[in-house]
């Protein structure tokens, strides 16, 4: 039987990314590098008790993202923003310093979109400009045909 891993989510990041660079190549530096970055995710779901008072319950969710998809989100993501992320589940398991046995369930982004950002505003009070005009310009290659 096939499987399928698949997790898509909306919500608002906890904090700015966290990214970690990591040698391609231990033993030869100028081998490159390879990007991780992480953020903690909040989705909020609203349900109505019997009394027919709002309840609120908000799911915090580690996200991973790796190489370029790493690089975009250390550009552009800030605490605050609202984003969609697809990607899949992924376990892993380690030691602490202490020896005690430690797990974490993380959701590795494939693709996120961002939907929102808070109002930030620069020192002169007008408008922060776009985050994706940094990344992307006249001299970016085109992104292909979109099927819709």
């Amino acid at each position: 039987m096939i499987g399928v891993n698949k997790v898509i989510l909306i919500g608002n990041l906890g904090r700015n990314p966290d990214v970690v660079v990591f040698p391609m190549d231990k033993h030869d530096e100028t081998a490159g590098v390879v990007k991780k970055a992480s953020f903690p995710l909040a989705t909020t779901e609203y349900r109505k008790t019997r009394d027919g008072e709002r309840v609120e319950q908000t799911e915090w969710h580690n996200v991973v993202c790796w190489r370029t998809l790493a690089e975009i989100a250390e550009k552009i993501l800030r605490k605050g923003t609202q984003l969609y992320v697809e990607g899949k589940l992924q376990t892993r398991s380690w030691e602490d310093r202490d020896g005690n046995k430690r797990t974490i369930t993380e959701v590795v982004a494939e693709n996120f979109t961002v939907l929102a950002n808070r109002n930030r505003t620069d020192e002169q009070g007008e408008r922060e400009h776009d985050p994706l005009s940094s990344i992307l310009s006249s001299e970016t290659a085109p992104l292909g045909d979109l099927p819709f």
